[in-house]
């Protein structure tokens, strides 16, 4: 980082890295390159936002902005009582490196979530989670280039060994980089590593994957400072993550018990029992199918008189063999005898848990809408000291907040947001929109997301005295932007952190409508399945 090269900044995105997971490492020298930069640096904590995972937060960094100007609340994006996932046309803000490409500097962005399908800039793009397995990138043809220079490179990682289908994936970020890097000459590098936030959902006992992962990490870390040869290097984490040692709180059956939700079984919709489904799913696996016509009119069958997947999951738990059955009955069959939450029909409800949030059923917003808007802040205020008053078996307050939308979200995309923020006290506590019957249980994953990742800063301009106790997510972006000299755009939430000086604040025009395109591909599906983002 002590010569001056074509790449002035490189900004490196490690998903959940923080001190919880990071400080053992570094006990051990297990990270030299990433200790280097934070010994040379200046680091802290970096505070989350609301809601703290990855298609929500990362869209935060990227834009400096929060979710109610960018418009990404969460994987998945809502048109009355359907959904899709999240892509790069839910993203209302210029990224940086699109802001970046107006000033007349090019950009290599290489596995950054919610980028595809990528708008044209000054650079390349190879996009992260949320992407197809074989998406478009910038420019076209990019993904042809880059398997021809460097062999195979995937989205996703492939079935095989965890640890080392996860290792390949993070080599291959680094080599596709560096070849990028060296092809474009780019200004700005971004650099971003999933399979340390996946591992997690996936093995959060297994310490030898987290280790490999991450060591694999520092290698590509150390080999593209050594080949680029950075001014300045930014580090930062889009959330944290530990172990959940609270409850699983299911919401819409706490709903459900206080009259707001009403339920219906089977049919369409999104299904709340997840045991057989993710059973198939998280192998990444198609759901084995034998004459599904047949089976899911009998399951419809049963659910109509009672007996419902949730039924037959809780029996099938208590005799062992939920695991087995899992491994052979399709999705559409659970989805078939299903007990859900009946959309159109109740008066609040929770769609997706990581949304942090419950929905309102507003009459003239919502297709078929039960609440009048005279009564939307009398239903509201109701919900909101109802869940502020929930406490845990033990006593103790599920949430640490429970407040309107706007004391979360402010922009012109707020209109996409829950109606009513829920916060986890402490993030101790999994919050799940499926219906068990049961308003408590342990947690679906022991561990998960937390509000404070990392950032560290080394290299030209940096102080390595700089103050980043107060860091927040939204402060990456203007901070990025002031190592390269360029101003920060003035609707920004966050500011230069206090290691870097700053290059003042200016107006630019907001991103120009485009129509969304549904991202509808199934192999996206079962990965956010596969981590637990879908329930």
């Amino acid at each position: 980082m002590d010569e001056r090269t074509e790449l002035r900044t490189l900004l490196v995105g490690i998903d959940a890295a923080c001190e919880q997971v990071l400080d053992p490492l570094f006990d051990d020298d297990e990270l030299p390159t990433l200790a280097g930069i934070v010994e040379d640096g200046t680091s802290g904590p970096l505070e989350s936002q609301i809601p703290p995972w990855t298609a929500s937060a990362w869209p935060s960094m990227y834009t400096g902005m929060n979710p109610g100007k960018h418009g990404v609340f969460s994987f998945l994006t809502f048109e009355g009582y359907d959904w899709d996932v999240v892509n790069a046309t839910d993203v209302r803000e210029r990224a940086i490196w699109e802001l970046l490409s107006e000033q007349g500097l090019s950009s290599v962005v290489v596995n950054v979530p919610v980028t595809h399908p990528p708008r044209a800039f000054d650079g390349a793009l190879l996009p992260g989670y949320t992407a197809p397995e074989d998406p478009d990138c910038h420019p076209d043809g990019l993904l042809a280039d880059v398997r021809e220079e460097i062999g195979e490179y995937r989205v996703y990682p492939e079935n095989g060994k965890l640890a080392d289908t996860y290792r390949d994936c993070v080599r291959t970020r680094g080599a596709a980089f560096r070849y990028l890097a060296d092809r474009f000459e780019p200004d700005f590098g971004f650099l971003q590593f999933q399979a340390t936030d996946s591992i997690f959902h996936r093995r959060p006992d297994d310490e030898a994957a987290i280790r490999t992962i991450y060591r694999e990490v520092d290698r590509q870390l150390e080999a593209t400072l050594e080949a680029c040869g950075p001014d300045t290097v930014v580090v930062a984490s889009d959330h944290g993550m530990g172990p959940y040692a609270g409850y699983e709180f299911r919401i819409n059956d706490f709903l459900h018990d206080a009259g707001y939700v009403e339920t219906a079984r089977g049919g369409e919709g999104m299904p709340t029992w997840a045991t057989i489904r993710d059973g198939t799913l998280k192998e990444g696996e198609e759901p084995t199918r034998s004459d599904p016509g047949t089976l899911e009119r009998a399951m419809a069958v049963a659910a109509a008189v009672g007996l419902t997947s949730q039924r037959v999951g809780a029996a099938l738990e208590r005799v062992g063999l939920a695991e087995f059955v899992a491994d052979v009955v399709p999705a559409d069959v659970v989805q078939a005898g299903a007990t859900r939450v009946d959309f159109p029909d109740s008066v609040a409800s929770v769609r997706s848990r990581i949304e942090l949030g419950v929905r309102i059923n507003l009459e003239g917003r919502d297709p078929e809408g039960v609440v009048p808007p005279s009564e939307y802040e009398s239903v509201r205020a109701a919900l909101i000291d109802a869940l502020r008053d929930v406490t845990t078996p033990d006593g103790e307050p599920v949430f640490a907040d429970v407040a309107p939308r706007e004391a979360y979200f402010h922009g012109p995309e707020s209109d996409r947001a829950v109606d009513v923020v829920t916060v986890p006290a402490d993030f101790e506590h999994f919050l799940s929109a499926s219906l068990r019957g049961e308003q408590f249980g342990p947690p679906s994953e022991p561990w998960n997301h937390k509000l404070e990742g990392v950032v560290a800063a080394a290299g030209e301009g940096v102080d390595p005295e700089g103050d980043l106790e107060d860091a927040h997510l939204f402060d990456v972006a203007p901070t990025v932007l002031a190592t390269l000299d360029v101003p920060a755009d003035e609707r920004m939430d966050g500011s230069v952190l206090d290691c870097v000086e700053g290059a003042g604040r200016r107006e630019y025009p907001r991103l120009a409508a485009e129509e969304s395109v549904e991202t509808a591909d199934e192999t996206v599906e079962r990965r956010l399945a596969d981590l637990g983002y879908l329930e």
